[in-house]
């Protein structure tokens, strides 16, 4: 066999169904390789989508996507997608080919030093320089993606190496050993106790979870802990879903764009315990005001996040679905019955805003009543920008997942995210929900949706502006708009009828359910067009 047979065989011995990506000159022996191989090779229109995909099939399927894209102009449009998964902890395996060995370093066609750009925002990287080499990488690649702090590894291969002979094959069993790296899973059993004793002692609880309980898949578990101890929970943008949104322990999501009920609790508690989740800026914009005069509680597997915006008093540093594991065996009492009727009175705060439902679409009231048809298990991914606002703020998440872009915030996520997604598991009801402006950053796969006859439901939120820039330079300049019309183009309709995708469309809030269920209720791809007002604002 020669390396690219090699590749092939190592990814069908990780259990790999599918591949996102698109093909080239210096990645073409690979695909060669995969035509016959039993995985699905997805080609999609543009290759940041192709990690984006990866990233939605990752997400549900609870495995290492994976995708592969050709050198020069290919790799470095797939750095979005990359980042975007780095952002996100999401566990990637990202295939470049290169240029020939022999070649690298004299600017040829097409020749990019590619594991270069993407150095700070890869778990890992690659150049494989020798045939021999390919077995040992990709089970590397495929155990760094997964484990630990779980993210995209990088694997750059020349031509030549895809085309030369390998004379022993040998794919590698078990867990590598890896002298440089070892990830805590375990947390220390010490100060999990010493939690254990300030929730006993705290009269005012609160968790805020984050996405690190979905990568851990220590859902279950974590509700079980919550309510068998009647902690109040919050979340970051990345943590919606890990309780279902109506849940009596949940208070909302906090953040600049959060919940006033959430943003209370965690002014106002005594003990919080950051659990799977970054002290970044858009859930807690000013930690030295927030988190004053409380005792810190940092959880997370990547021992990088904690302190690194705020020192805790406890940190712990393991897999949620461990550590969650050692709580449920520690007995304490709780004593804060008072605390979860303060915050119940919050649950009534709103804040002011007024939008139009009677001449336009009330985005937050469609997303509500959307999110409340469909399907228990379904689910929504809001793309980047006023749409996911109005998303996070509304989305009703019962036994599904909210999946978005959460620490790059990358316009053009939700198309091809939702493709990942139904890939990984056909039987879901996938509804992925846009603005114009980040709908035509990914209508190409309206293409991939047509070619595989995948049943996606798609939103487009139209006003035809890059709506949260136009609200900033509302704010900020004073509606001196600039760069920021999109001309109302293209035509929804047309576009949705030249990829035989049906077409429904919603200009104000009258008979909305009824348009809803036309939307939801066959099992084929639909295209939702909802006007709303230009000037609307989710603040």
């Amino acid at each position: 066999m020669n390396g690219a047979d090699a590749m092939v065989k190592c990814l069908k011995a990780e259990g790999v169904e599918a591949i996102f990506g698109y093909s080239g000159v210096a990645i073409d022996p690979f695909w060669q390789a995969m035509k016959d191989s039993g995985i699905e090779s997805v080609l999609v229109r543009t290759e940041q989508n192709a990690g984006h995909a990866a990233s939605g099939y990752a997400r549900i399927s609870k495995k290492v996507g994976v995708c592969a894209v050709t050198s020069g102009p290919g790799a470095l449009n797939l750095l979005t997608g990359i980042a975007t998964a780095y952002a996100d902890s999401i566990p990637l395996v990202c295939i470049t080919g290169q240029v020939h060995s022999s070649l690298i370093g004299s600017d040829v066609f097409q020749e990019v030093d590619v594991t270069g750009a993407a150095e700070s925002f890869v778990k890992y990287s690659y150049l494989i320089k020798d045939v021999s080499d390919i077995p040992r990488v990709i089970k590397e690649a495929f155990f760094i993606a997964s484990t630990g702090r779980k993210g995209p590894v990088l694997i750059d291969v020349p031509q030549d190496i895809q085309e030369a002979s390998i004379m022993d094959f040998n794919y590698p069993e078990g867990d590598p050993v890896m002298r440089t790296y070892k990830p805590t899973v375990k947390g220390h059993i010490v100060q999990i106790r010493k939690v254990a004793r300030e929730l006993e002692k705290a009269k005012k609880p609160l968790i805020c979870v984050g996405g690190g309980i979905h990568l851990s898949q220590a859902e279950p578990k974590f509700r079980q802990f919550v309510e068998k101890h009647k902690i109040p929970v919050v979340s970051t943008m990345m943590g919606i879903g890990v309780l279902p949104t109506a849940h009596p322990m949940y208070f909302g999501m906090v953040g600049n764009n959060g919940f006033l009920s959430a943003n209370k609790a965690m002014k106002e508690c005594d003990l919080l315990i950051m659990f799977g989740a970054r002290v970044a800026d858009r859930a807690v914009s000013d930690p030295d005001l927030t988190l004053d005069g409380k005792i810190v509680v940092h959880i997370d597997v990547d021992p990088a996040e904690i302190g690194k915006n705020v020192g805790p008093a406890i940190p712990i540093v393991g897999d949620a679905d461990h550590i969650i594991e050692d709580f449920l065996e520690i007995d304490f009492k709780d004593n804060h019955a008072d605390w979860l009727d303060t915050l119940n009175s919050y649950r009534t705060l709103k804040a002011e805003r007024k939008l139009d439902g009677e001449h336009f679409v009330d985005p937050a009231e469609f997303v509500h009543r959307l999110s409340t048809a469909m399907k228990e298990n379904a689910i929504y991914v809001a793309d980047v920008g006023q749409n996911q606002i109005f998303s996070c703020q509304n989305c009703v998440v019962r036994e599904g997942e909210f999946m978005t872009s959460g620490g790059m915030g990358t316009m053009g996520y939700s198309i091809p995210a939702a493709l990942g997604a139904k890939r990984a598991d056909r039987s879901l009801q996938v509804v992925a929900v846009c603005g114009d402006g980040s709908f035509q950053m990914s209508m190409m796969e309206l293409a991939m949706i047509h070619q595989w006859k995948l049943p996606i439901k798609i939103v487009v939120m139209r006003n035809n502006y890059l709506g949260l820039v136009r609200e900033h330079q509302h704010y900020a300049y004073k509606d001196n708009y600039n760069m920021v019309d999109l001309g109302g183009e293209p035509n929804l309709e047309r576009l949705s009828s030249a990829y035989d995708i049906k077409y429904i469309r919603a200009e104000n809030m009258k008979d909305i359910d009824e348009r809803i269920k036309e939307f939801l209720e066959k099992d084929e791809a639909a295209l939702m067009e909802i006007m709303v007002d230009p000037y609307a604002t989710v603040k």
